[in-house]
């Protein structure tokens, strides 16, 4: 979606009639432009209107207005949040405490229901923990809060969420909630934290630090005193300048508006300028592969020579235009532990933090050469462009690796894609794409725009062509991608966070590229399109060990979906609720899929008999007495009997689409498949590539950007890829061994795969670039 549409949110009251997985209380949405054309090109009120489902697939439904409820965007982010759908449609009848939690601000003193238990304390962080995605362009807002008095120490860490800080606490007090385990505080005299210290850090005589107006202020305590009848304890305080600048104020506020110590907050203290810019100021940073966590060396003074310093943050300040970086230094030459304007970008020892501009920053020279070790003997790409090239028009195109040169290009360490600062959804899913494969090389050479064209310039030069050529690509090819992402505003943290492979891929394809849509799907006699198809299965399937034939059968048959034509590439993302929780504990790779009855038009086999079908029965679909796999479709005679049955005579079969004039089809008729060439793979947040090179069922090699790293955290990753035959022993067990083999106990890394399973990629090899 492009981040520049503006959209409208509803929340469903009532439960749709497809798609099956959708229940009341969850969110949809529609673009603002197309809901106004709507309404004038229709008169009178909407009946129905076609909406996106969050978290679903990029397929738009038709829903009742009537089954809808309009909602603001800050209480569908509030909503969203909530995750059982159910229960979001509970609060939003119950409005109170959506209400409420609209109030709420920074500084407010909550309960909040953790374990079990109602706790205490401040909201420190109102805000969302995840970037929206291609699938849903708004995020739950949660609220951040830090437990007080005697609940210190019963939340959870320290205010981070998964790899991002989002405020700043004392250790086991961070709770981070929807609001709808979130209440105003209400005191009690029964409660044991009414009566003792809020802040008993703080005491008379402490220097501490507030704001007033916006303006940093600094003073001593001279008193604290006793709680009100709201629980709440107020400090008077002698300030250095009182609300009109004179000296020796003093001024009553409330113990929680106060930090401890004089904290620095002028920018100007916090910002060091070096001497000169040691980089070109029109160079870019991410050229020279400066991003998180790189060290770097830069020049406080010429008499003082070289400092030290790895950067721990990048990113902008009010009043600079330059990109800054915050550097934890190998020396006490700093002004602080992390903390800029009383924002804390990172932690580190006291004196160790120092913000300075990015392009004043160079990589470390002491470690040049041992960072330059890993790519000695893998020639510069640009100067062997023209070794093994295919010429498509004006562009030169590197052929996908064969599987007789597998061994020889692809094979070991430092070999595929390296990774880069949280890029391996980035890594496998190119390396899954374009190694073995030229199902999308379309994407290569198709004419785009003028702003685009370095984007696909990055993609075919400096990563498909030595990925072929070489078998390598480095890491700063890499990020030069991203940052070129992220400047066309697609995300602000493009270059820092991980995101999901099919939200990269759709934004390539899709808004960058202009790639026509690889799926046109049938549904209801529309045709909608899509770039990637997410399998959802409802709560009756007697799915155990699935094949991903099965389950995108079933997926179809729930949605009431079919193929409007074959696809050139079809990409499934396996059923799953975000990176963790699996519906499945394992899923059997189908090395072909058998799309020929999920098309939506031409000729299908009987079933039973094998003559030309002439109807589809859904209700079959479940029947037991048939197969798990396969759209259950009869000639008339077959038809007839089957639902003879007193079990079945209250089905009713549809007439199978076949266009007109086409000639009948008996035993021979032709079956369309798609061959599967890659799989990602996902666990505990990391991504990993298998690819199917070539047509022994033990031709399989693994890929990870990250297998290992030189130099811990000041170093670089160590991508490898390497053969894993043993998937295919395990493709030819039958179900009942494959069921009973034990995830921890298998060879290899034949577990990730069959456990592990994110996304499918298969390939018409019909359509191949390549022959």
């Amino acid at each position: 979606m492009n981040s520049t549409d503006k959209y409208m949110y509803f929340i469903l009251t009532d439960k749709p009639d497809f798609p099956s997985w959708v229940s009341a209380g969850h969110i949809c949405y529609m673009k603002e432009h197309v809901y106004n054309t709507e309404l004038k090109r229709k008169p009178g009120p909407l009946a129905t209107m076609k909406v996106f489902f969050l978290g679903g697939t990029t397929l738009d439904y038709p829903v009742k207005v009537s089954m809808t409820e309009p909602l603001s965007i800050q209480q569908a982010e509030l909503l969203e949040a909530v995750g059982d759908d159910s229960e979001r449609l509970r609060f939003f009848r119950e409005r109170k405490s959506l209400q409420t939690a609209q109030s709420l601000t920074v500084g407010t003193e909550v309960s909040v229901e953790e374990g079990g238990e109602k706790l205490r304390g401040l909201v420190r962080y109102i805000g969302r923990l995840t970037e929206p995605t291609v699938h849903s362009p708004l995020s739950g807002v949660f609220f951040g809060i830090e437990l007080q008095g005697a609940d210190r120490g019963k939340g959870k860490i320290d205010g981070r969420y998964h790899s991002t800080t989002f405020f700043q606490c004392q250790p086991d007090c961070r709770v981070l909630a929807p609001f709808s385990r979130v209440s105003l505080f209400v005191p009690t005299s029964l409660s044991p934290a009414v009566t003792e210290p809020d802040m008993e850090h703080i005491s008379v005589g402490d220097r501490v630090t507030f704001f007033n107006e916006d303006q940093s202020c600094r003073g001593m305590v001279l008193h604290l005193h006793a709680r009100d009848r709201d629980g709440l304890q107020l400090v008077t305080i002698s300030t250095d300048t009182d609300e009109n600048g004179k000296t020796g104020g003093e001024i009553m506020l409330p113990i929680q508006c106060l930090m401890k110590g004089d904290v620095s907050t002028d920018l100007e203290t916090e910002i060091m300028d070096v001497d000169g810019d040691s980089v070109d100021p029109q160079a870019e940073a991410w050229d020279m592969g400066l991003t998180v966590n790189s060290m770097v060396e830069f020049t406080l003074s010429v008499a003082k020579g070289s400092s030290y310093g790895i950067i721990r943050w990048i990113g902008n300040v009010p009043e600079h235009n330059d990109t800054m970086a915050g550097l934890e230094l190998e020396e006490e030459q700093g002004v602080s532990d992390g903390i800029l304007q009383g924002d804390r970008k990172f932690t580190c020892p006291s004196k160790r933090a120092l913000f300075i501009r990015l392009r004043s920053c160079r990589p470390d020279s002491r470690f040049q050469n041992a960072s330059s070790e890993h790519s000695e003997n893998v020639p510069q790409y640009e100067d062997t462009v023209s070794d093994a090239v295919h010429t498509q028009g004006t562009l030169e195109t590197v052929p996908p690796i064969s599987a007789d040169d597998i061994d020889q290009v692809l094979i070991g360490r430092m070999k595929g894609i390296q990774g880069h600062c949280n890029s391996c959804y980035m890594d496998a899913a190119l390396f899954s794409l374009f190694s073995c494969s030229s199902a999308l090389d379309s994407m290569l050479f198709k004419a785009t725009t003028p702003q685009d064209a370095p984007i696909q310039n990055t993609l075919l030069h400096n990563i498909v062509n030595p990925l072929r050529s070489k078998g390598f690509v480095e890491g700063q090819h890499i990020m030069k991608l991203r940052k070129q992402l992220q400047k066309h505003g697609y995300s602000h943290s493009f270059t820092t966070d991980e995101k999901d492979p099919e939200e990269f891929l759709i934004i390539i394809m899709h808004h960058i590229l202009a790639l026509d849509p690889l799926l046109k799907l049938s549904a209801g006699g529309k045709v909608q399109e899509s770039y990637c198809y997410q399998i959802f299965l409802d709560q009756n399937h007697s799915l155990v060990l699935p094949t991903v034939q099965q389950l995108l059968e079933h997926s179809f048959h729930n949605a009431g979906l079919k193929l409007a034509q074959v696809p050139s590439c079809l990409i499934l993302q396996m059923p799953r609720f975000g990176k963790k929780f699996k519906m499945f504990d394992k899923i059997v790779p189908s090395l072909e899929l058998d799309i020929t009855a999920l098309l939506s038009e031409g000729p299908q086999q009987c079933i039973l008999c094998g003559f030309e079908a002439q109807q589809e029965c859904a209700d079959c679909f479940r029947d037991p007495v048939f197969s798990q796999t396969g759209f259950k479709v009869f000639c008339q005679t077959c038809s007839a009997q089957v639902h003879s049955h007193p079990q079945r005579r209250s089905h009713k079969p549809s007439p199978v689409e076949i266009p007109k004039g086409y000639p009948g089809a008996q035993h021979n008729l032709t079956r369309h498949k798609l061959e599967l060439f890659a799989v990602l793979c996902i666990e505990t947040s990391h991504y990993v590539s298998f690819v199917k090179y070539g047509p022994d069922s033990k031709d399989w090699i693994f890929f990870d950007s990250m297998a290992d790293r030189q130099g811990e955290t000041d170093g670089f990753n160590i991508p490898e890829v390497h053969v894993c035959p043993e998937v295919g022993a395990y493709l030819e067990m039958s179900p009942v061994e494959l069921a009973n083999q034990v995830p921890r106990d298998m060879k290899g890394v034949a577990k990730r795969l069959f456990c592990d399973a994110y996304m499918y990629l298969y390939q018409n090899t019909s359509m191949m670039m390549y022959c």
